[in-house]
């Protein structure tokens, strides 16, 4: 079969099954990709061919043992900060540079038992933070691919892996989602277990998922989500069934449209593109019905910024006193502002985060999810950046679940996204909504450079 890279996870599935194709020819098409494009993209950092050949033929075995799994033979980068069993994680810094772990995190055991294959370890800006990786973006090599999830978006973008995990501790997961034209899921904070993952802030981890379609964005969330002992902040809510949710909800929404702050910030383009995706939404019989941002919004970046660097200094001090030269620039200046903050103004801007969240919860009582812009501009043409994340860290800093979906090019040929958020622990609807506005706006993105 032609293009196999292009699949879609549920295409993927369906093409085992009907035995199309094989998930070893599969995996070697994408191991193929891997050896033709990193070379340039620079997307991975571990890519250990025989262990995923070996996947692959046990999915086979399966398969002919009649265990088809919900993941059969899909492909799935890891972001290289979730610990894998007996392959280097380090996090992309010199202080984990020989780390290896003896065992997965949560979700990359939920993903094995799901039947994924583990093609790799993705670039990631060191321990998740501000400085940018070598990762490029593969609609323009010159401009920022995004972090810091970076190698997980381009290796999707690029089509070297069917999906890929990110994390997003201020915009790490959206953001890179947008600048490749992809698809970038942040689940509710907590949906999802942290075991076994790097930490940068443990007030706002979250695992965050990166695809091509919403539907995939549903399939993983549905086999990683639910409650885990062994991360003290996991969930202990239901999971239900995401991809029913989401065709249960895919119907004209009403959708509010954030204009305030986000439009202020954008860049006259991304304003007017926005305002085309709402025309179009609209036209198909969607609401629009315009929100006021609450007070408490105002606060919420620095509230987000706060507690990223407190908890970041808290996590590196012991390294930091005998390492600090071996840290990146900007991780190492948010580790020492967070050493400066008092423990009164962290505990406030706690506060303040539940106070935003809880304001938040009430607006979106009113609108089935709310929708904005994904970034100010296109990626921009800067590789000593990772862009702004200032669109997304609200959401973060809040918890409540977010999506970008791809919904065209700026004039210059890079991709841009809209995004939408919604009630914490209702990502069914939330991928409904975003389904529908996917299904109706009918963008699909490749960088024609890479197809």
């Amino acid at each position: 079969m032609a293009d196999t890279y292009r699949l879609s996870i549920s295409e993927t599935i369906s093409e085992i099954q009907n035995k199309n194709i094989s998930p070893v020819d599969l995996a070697e098409t994408l191991l193929s990709r891997i050896d033709e494009l990193d070379p340039e993209l620079k997307a991975w950092v571990t890519v250990d061919r025989e262990d995923v050949l070996g996947q692959a033929k046990q999915s086979e075995l399966d398969q002919e043992h009649g265990n088809i799994k919900p993941l059969h033979g899909v492909s799935v980068g890891l972001k290289d900060i979730f610990y894998t069993a007996g392959m280097r994680t380090s996090a992309c810094s010199r202080i984990l540079s020989e780390f290896v772990p003896d065992y997965d995190a949560t979700s990359v055991v939920k993903l094995r038992e799901a039947g994924a294959i583990i093609i790799g370890k993705a670039v990631t800006t060191e321990f998740a933070s501000s400085d940018p990786s070598p990762s490029l973006n593969p609609w323009n090599l010159n401009h920022t691919p995004g972090g810091s999830s970076s190698g997980s978006s381009v290796a999707v973008a690029a089509g070297m892996c069917t999906a890929a995990l990110g994390s997003q501790t201020g915009g790490s997961t959206c953001r890179p989602a947008a600048y490749n034209g992809i698809v970038g899921l942040k689940p509710t904070y907590a949906r999802i277990s942290r075991h076994g993952v790097v930490p940068l802030s443990w007030s706002l981890d979250t695992v965050g998922i990166l695809v091509r379609s919403v539907e995939d964005a549903a399939l993983m969330l549905q086999v990683m989500s639910g409650y885990d002992p062994l991360d003290s902040r996991s969930a202990n809510e239901p999971v239900p069934n995401f991809v029913e949710q989401m065709i249960r909800h895919q119907q004209a929404p009403v959708v509010g449209l954030l204009k305030d702050f986000f439009f202020e910030q954008s860049t006259p383009e991304v304003v007017m593109h926005t305002e085309q995706v709402i025309e179009k939404l609209a036209a198909a019989g969607a609401e629009i019905k315009e929100i006021t941002l609450p007070d408490s919004f105002k606060s919420s970046h620095a509230c987000q910024r706060i507690v990223s660097n407190v908890e970041a200094a808290t996590f590196h001090r012991e390294w930091y006193k005998e390492k600090a030269d071996e840290y990146g620039p900007k991780i190492r200046g948010n580790i020492e502002m967070g050493m400066l903050v008092s423990g009164i103004d962290y505990l406030q801007a706690q506060r303040l985060r539940r106070q935003f969240r809880s304001d938040m919860v009430n607006i979106l009582s009113s609108v089935d999810a709310l929708l904005m812009p994904t970034t100010p501009s296109p990626a921009p043409d800067n590789l000593n950046t990772t862009g702004d994340s200032i669109f997304q860290a609200p959401w973060t800093s809040s918890g409540l679940p977010t999506i970008t979906i791809p919904t065209g090019l700026a004039a210059n040929g890079l991709p841009l996204g809209t995004q939408l958020a919604g009630l914490p622990f209702e990502e069914g609807a939330l991928l409904g909504v975003s389904s529908w506005c996917e299904q109706v706006l009918n963008v699909d993105l490749w960088p024609s450079n890479y197809m």
